[in-house]
């Protein structure tokens, strides 16, 4: 089985973090029980900004996700006022 990885970059200020964790938290089980596919969602975060990982069963389903309801209504909307600049979204073919 061929698994796909979404990585979704986000440049948010230190002072912001505490809100965009609180959006992950909101929305990872939303995620894991409701979009086809969804395998794991985890969030890194570094210094320079913070990443959310979503592995995925396939490319189709990573790429479905980013035109959802959850994603597009609930995740871009509850970030948006948090993030410095536009995200850098990345989908990865794992073999």
């Amino acid at each position: 089985m061929q698994k796909a990885y979404l990585e979704i970059t986000l440049k948010v200020e230190p002072a912001n973090r505490d809100a965009a964790t609180k959006v992950y938290t909101t929305y990872k089980e939303p995620f894991l029980k409701g979009i086809d596919g969804a395998l794991t969602k985890e969030l890194l975060v570094r210094d320079d900004d913070v990443q959310v990982l979503h592995c995925f069963s396939s490319e189709a389903d990573a790429k479905a996700y980013l035109q959802s309801d959850l994603f597009n209504n609930d995740v871009v909307v509850g970030l948006k006022n948090l993030l410095e600049a536009d995200p850098e979204v990345r989908i990865y073919a794992a073999y």
